[in-house]
């Protein structure tokens, strides 16, 4: 069989989903996975580690995600599929590949949508500081859950409105941000001064600026959404580029923006912790009601990321389910053409967020990013890895001209690959992030040991049938 044949097939295997999506939602759905807890809450996190070295952090982060962005985009044109890169993997690679890179990447995502659930629980302290996180983390969810059961179409309208709020908010932000740095006096402690005060540029040294490299990677995780959201859109040859250049490049300059104006503002010293930056810079500046407003625009890019990561991971699951590596029922669809047990089935990082905020509200958040990162990690990887063989291959078999082209093969995919295993790697010398490994290691080998239990099973099922019919003929 040849390979485009095999690519087709599970294509088609992955038919009747609602292919609804605009460019417009499409753009959007990156922006809301990736503008999330990473930037407003996870950044507090990033400066503490880094100090303001934390934008060189952030714009090696954009760089690595660029380069994903690159390979990807090529490939989601050549065969846009819900499957997407674990589809990739499968063709291009091999079943192993599809099998664990599907269930790293769904895992990754149940574990994020954890993350930013705690997130919620956090931020809506600001207005209910003596209800219990578990009351928020349960409403929240149960509305999500609705949205996502109901169609695609109300998710990418529900999702298009609260991705165009945080853009709205981070571009008044950046305006506000400008406008009183512009004009502060030097007595008020506001200005670039700020970037070199208190111990320098690099307070923690260039080792402080690397490790924030890996949040600032978890930050971005959510981009490659486009790719498989790619199976449920109108026009994906068109669309598909659109929205990953457009969502690329807002998000490089939103997020390097943002936290340049905000260290500027607030010193590093006082920006890093458990409170929204974002929030404390509206504290600092006391505008009357901004930090209430700022604060509700934080909980809506929580709950937009957490929305994403829910449909995302419904897809995955999908997809893992028609390739016949997961319960049948998970890839059947309701009248309204939405895989509704894959989508409860995914919901259970909420349970797993409830567990954390209830035990331990205080490392519920950093604990949440080292177990959802290892996943969304190792899938990138391997979308690094996959378009090296897709190039290849695609030039052997004489495919068409491709719309988008990755630029520098196979120089920069490699960089990209390199680069993102040193920042993983680099990990297990962090205490705070160390679990990263420590936990993902063990689960790539519990995925394995899965796959080829799997494949053993499901060969001998195909060879019984095969006697069956042979004794029947």
């Amino acid at each position: 069989m040849k390979l485009n044949e095999n690519l087709q097939n599970i294509i088609d295997r992955e038919k009747g989903l609602n292919k609804t999506l605009k460019t417009s939602q499409l753009t959007m759905i990156a922006i809301g996975g990736a503008i999330g807890t990473g930037l407003f809450l996870g950044s507090g996190l990033a400066i503490g580690t880094a100090g303001p070295s934390v934008i060189i952090s952030y714009a090696i982060g954009a760089i690595i995600a660029l380069l994903l962005m690159g390979c990807l985009a090529e490939m989601t044109v050549a065969h846009p599929t819900s499957g997407s890169f674990g589809a990739y993997a499968e063709s291009y690679l091999n079943r192993w590949s599809g099998f664990t890179v599907r269930y790293s990447y769904w895992f990754s995502l149940v574990c994020a949508i954890g993350t930013e659930v705690t997130a919620v629980a956090i931020y809506m302290k600001h207005w209910f500081p003596t209800v219990p996180g578990v009351v928020w983390v349960l409403l929240f969810s149960a509305i999500l859950i609705y949205v996502n059961a109901s169609s695609v179409n109300m998710f990418g309208a529900v999702e298009y409105w609260f991705s165009f709020l945080k853009i709205v908010a981070i571009i008044g932000f950046i305006i506000l941000a400008t406008y009183v740095i512009v004009g502060a006096d030097a007595s008020s402690n506001i200005g670039a001064q700020n970037l070199t005060a208190h111990s320098g540029f690099f307070p923690n040294g260039v080792w402080g600026m690397w490790i924030a490299i890996f949040i600032s990677l978890f930050s971005y995780l959510s981009i490659e959404m486009i790719a498989v959201s790619a199976g449920e859109a109108k026009d994906p040859e068109k669309a598909v580029p659109i929205a990953l250049r457009s969502a690329v490049i807002r998000l490089i300059l939103f997020y390097l923006l943002t936290l340049s104006l905000m260290l500027m503002i607030v010193p590093w010293t006082a920006a890093g912790g458990d409170q929204s930056p974002f929030v404390k810079v509206m504290e600092i500046l006391n505008i009357p009601g901004a930090a209430g407003i700022m604060n509700f625009v934080v909980l809506v890019a929580a709950l937009s990321a957490m929305n994403s990561q829910l449909y995302i991971s419904t897809r995955m699951m999908f997809s893992l389910s028609r390739a016949g590596y997961a319960p049948k029922a998970f890839g059947k669809l309701s009248k309204k053409k939405v895989p509704t047990l894959a989508l409860f089935t995914s919901a259970i990082g909420i349970g797993i967020a409830t567990i954390y905020t209830v035990v331990s509200p205080d490392k519920a958040f950093t604990q949440m990013i080292s177990i959802s990162s290892f996943g969304a990690m190792f899938a990138w990887f391997m979308i690094f890895i996959t378009h090296l063989s897709f190039r290849k291959k695609w030039t052997e078999m004489g495919g068409r001209k491709l719309p988008v082209r990755m630029i520098g093969y196979p120089y920069l995919t490699v960089i990209g690959a390199v680069l993102l295993v040193s920042v993983v790697l680099s990990t297990w010398f962090s205490p705070m992030f160390k679990d990263t490994l420590i936990l993902g290691f063990p689960w790539l080998i519990f995925i394995s040991i899965a796959y080829f239990i799997w494949k053993r099973t499901s060969t001998k099922d195909h060879n019984e049938k095969i006697e069956t019919k042979d004794h029947t003929m």
